[in-house]
């Protein structure tokens, strides 16, 4: 009977190097979707435990508070924040959307584990305590960081490193509005940032089986109860596209708002804490409805059960709120403030629709639509809005007007007032500014170990004349020579057998022989091709020996990589 071959977590390491190697990659995405699947349930399940035990008619039922207790409540969250983030160390304190590009963007994806317990902790307080903004955002942080971690306890490639955050963010997604498909393509436009055919799989199978994983606990219902809707007539056509324009302009109004209280708020953490629950409580007086997620709020804006006065306090309220409490730090998501106010938006215009006197389609249109609009424009990502949209609708009539209002609302954003995705906008406003150009999206996506010359020889600068016949006849392809700090450069064997036809010396230099040398530097073995591009950039040499931390200080190269080699295969 034939065996099976075996399987071993080396070769399984050696296989993720390459891109191309699909079955291991779809299982490293079922795995993400696992992982994010119970991290989000049980960080839901964390919130919505002691919301329901202050809150009468269920855990987002902010408005059944008295309006002492909700002035206090984002008040005393906000004073259980203070002390921990005062406590943390800068580099702790990182966390949200904008920490996961950082870590993807700077340091391959590997994401700390104390950053993600910082999310998970402080999301929980935060969004208990009712502060008006949205748990995806934290889910987004946790999902992304418990895949990294996966990658981070096996050893992986860095490449595989950054295909995990993606399907982490994707599970993430999917996992919050039960919408698995606009999971995947938020990953892909906001996060990871580009589509490929092999990047895909992964992160599908990620979404769908955090999906799941959810759908067993809360239900396969979406996030929102939205009526059946379609456009009645071509006579929506010029309202859907001033509210597309007009969401346009809010988006851009939120994103400006929000880059100008990052840029003022003060540098005490307390001081930002105590501001940030002291406008919230006081708007919640006001209007309660802009505690919390406020989906419950969403939910009778689409049925049309809030009235014109309702729907202007709010939306105006909600854009100054979260724009600025997420701005001066609240550990809450801002996907779902903008999902609020696009709803707001959209109702306001279903009411002015309907004084038309003409026959215009139902409010959950203008609803729906103004939630995909505002969460496209602020995020800059229309093709994610859209399949958001068609999820949550479960339409495919809908798949007109929401292309128009939300390409308007993207163009409004972004050509007329300059907005790109918030998240960008947010780490250049922090410092932590970076550009992926085509060229490192694309040796990202391969480890060193998938193109790196294993078949060489290591040996000392002198050689005696016996020694290089030897080592010559065990045909390497480069020969790794160690100086007086570790291998100091390299050399072509051919280089060494010619010298050797005629050579009669004793004792052979090898760095005094005729050949072409190419001085190296280490790099891990873990590393992708775009880092292996930027050491040999950085540090003037002209190959890079692969190296296998074995022990501390000590040197286990496993493979030779030159500049030529990463140029084939860019070409190739």
């Amino acid at each position: 009977m034939k065996l099976l071959p075996r399987i071993s977590i080396k070769s399984f390491r050696r296989s993720l190097a390459s891109f191309d190697s699909v079955p291991q990659f779809a299982l490293l995405g079922i795995a993400s979707g696992f992982v994010t699947g119970l991290v989000i349930i049980a960080f839901r399940l964390t919130i919505e435990w002691p919301l329901g035990l202050i809150l009468e008619d269920g855990p987002e039922s902010f408005e059944s508070l008295h309006p002492i207790l909700a002035f206090g409540l984002p008040i005393a969250g906000a004073l259980v924040l203070i002390p921990i983030f005062s406590f943390l160390a800068p580099a702790d304190s990182r966390i949200g959307v904008a920490h996961v590009l950082e870590r993807l963007g700077r340091h391959q994806g590997h994401m700390p584990l104390s950053n993600a317990l910082v999310q998970f902790v402080t999301g929980v307080i935060a969004l208990a305590s009712g502060q008006s903004g949205g748990r995806e955002g934290p889910a987004i942080h946790l999902g992304a960081a418990g895949s990294s971690l996966i990658g981070h306890y096996m050893k992986l490639p860095n490449n595989s490193i950054r295909v995990l955050v993606g399907c982490g963010a994707a599970a993430a997604i999917s996992a919050s509005f039960n919408t698995p498909i606009a999971g995947v393509i938020f990953s892909m436009e906001v996060i990871i940032m580009e589509y490929t055919i092999a990047g895909f799989i992964p992160v599908i199978l990620a979404s769908v089986v955090a999906a799941v994983m959810t759908q067993l606990v809360f239900g396969s219902d979406t996030a929102f109860d939205v009526p059946s809707v379609s456009m009645a007539s071509l006579l929506d056509v010029p309202i859907l596209v001033v509210e597309g324009a007009f969401i346009g302009v809010i988006a851009a109004l939120f994103v400006k708002l929000f880059l100008t209280t990052t840029r003022y708020a003060p540098e005490k953490i307390w001081m930002r804490f105590l501001i940030a629950g002291a406008l919230t409580g006081t708007t919640a007086m006001l209007a309660p409805e802009i505690l919390g997620i406020g989906y419950d709020t969403v939910n009778m804006a689409l049925v049309g059960e809030l009235g014109i006065t309702l729907l202007l306090l709010v939306f105006v309220l909600k854009i100054i709120v979260s724009s600025t409490i997420l701005a001066l730090g609240m550990p809450v998501g801002i996907i779902g403030p903008t999902l609020f106010i696009g709803a707001m938006a959209g109702g306001i215009f279903a009411l002015a629709a309907g004084n038309l006197g003409t026959n215009l389609s139902h409010d959950a249109l203008y609803v729906t639509l103004g939630m995909g609009a505002m969460m496209g424009a602020v995020l800059q990502a229309p093709l994610a809005a859209l399949m958001a949209v068609l999820e949550l609708t479960n339409n495919p009539n809908i798949i007109l007007p929401a292309m128009l209002v939300i390409i308007i609302a993207n163009m409004t954003a972004s050509q007329l007032y300059g907005v790109r995705s918030v998240f960008m906008m947010q780490m250049e406003a922090m410092g932590l500014e970076f550009r992926q150009n085509p060229i490192s999206m694309a040796l990202n996506r391969a480890s060193v170990a998938s193109i790196m010359i294993r078949n060489f020889r290591r040996v000392n600068r002198h050689l005696c004349n016996e020694d290089a016949r030897t080592l010559i006849l065990q045909k390497p392809v480069w020969i790794l020579v160690d100086g007086d700090n570790g291998p100091s450069f390299i050399l072509r064997a051919e280089d060494l057998e010619n010298y050797l036809t005629d050579a009669e010396d004793d004792v052979i230099d090898l760095a005094a022989i005729p050949a072409t040398r190419k001085d190296v530097t280490s790099i891990l073995l873990q590393a992708t091709l775009s880092e292996a591009l930027e050491t040999l950039n950085s540090s003037g040499v002209q190959a890079l020996y692969v190296n296998r931390i074995s022990a501390p200080m000590i040197d286990s190269p496993v493979g030779i990589v030159t500049r030529g080699d990463i140029e084939t295969y860019y070409q190739s």
